[in-house]
């Protein structure tokens, strides 16, 4: 995809957002190649990244909430401080640093987490399955209590235990 290209669709994806989805256009980069792209400080909620080629995108304080990325790549990429909730991030192969990203109540059952770096990231509310035995780090993360059991199981968790934050279910909109 061309540089104007995306720009166009960043735009008019703006427009939707601003205007309350009375105008402009919601994103579809389906199947796009991103990779490398800077998208910092961007706006992509709702936006479709449904097979995305995002490696090693800088995803820097971008708001994925309630975006589509099912089965897009982000090994590599950097989503520090970035918001994701809601997103879906099912068959999502998400090799990459999460470092105080906002997680709440993604789905990321069925996600590739290897090696993925969820330091001081917010996951209360977020859905994942064995799949979480392969976070590479954890430490400093916040969870809700309907997540011990899985957070328990991980290998490191005698490791990252006592840095560990926990929040009951009625304290993730907070």
């Amino acid at each position: 995809m061309k540089p104007s290209e995306l720009a166009t669709i960043l735009y008019d994806h703006e427009r939707w957002i601003t205007s309350g989805e009375a105008g402009g256009k919601c994103a579809n980069l389906a199947g796009v190649s991103l990779a490398s792209a800077n998208l910092a400080h961007i706006s992509l909620a709702g936006a479709n990244l449904a097979g995305a080629d995002l490696r090693g995108a800088d995803l820097y304080k971008t708001n994925l909430a309630g975006a589509k990325l099912t089965g897009a790549s982000l090994a590599g990429a950097s989503l520090a401080s970035a918001s994701r909730v809601g997103a879906n991030l099912v068959s999502a192969r998400l090799q990459c640093y999460f470092r105080s990203a906002d997680l709440r109540c993604a789905d990321l059952v069925g996600a590739d987490l290897v090696g993925a770096d969820l330091r001081d990231t917010i996951l209360g509310g977020a859905t994942f399955a064995t799949n979480f035995k392969k976070v590479q780090y954890f430490h400093r993360a916040t969870f809700s209590e309907d997540q011990i059991a899985w957070v328990w199981l991980h290998p490191a968790y005698p490791e990252f235990a006592s840095t560990l934050k926990w929040v009951k279910a009625r304290q993730l909109s907070a």
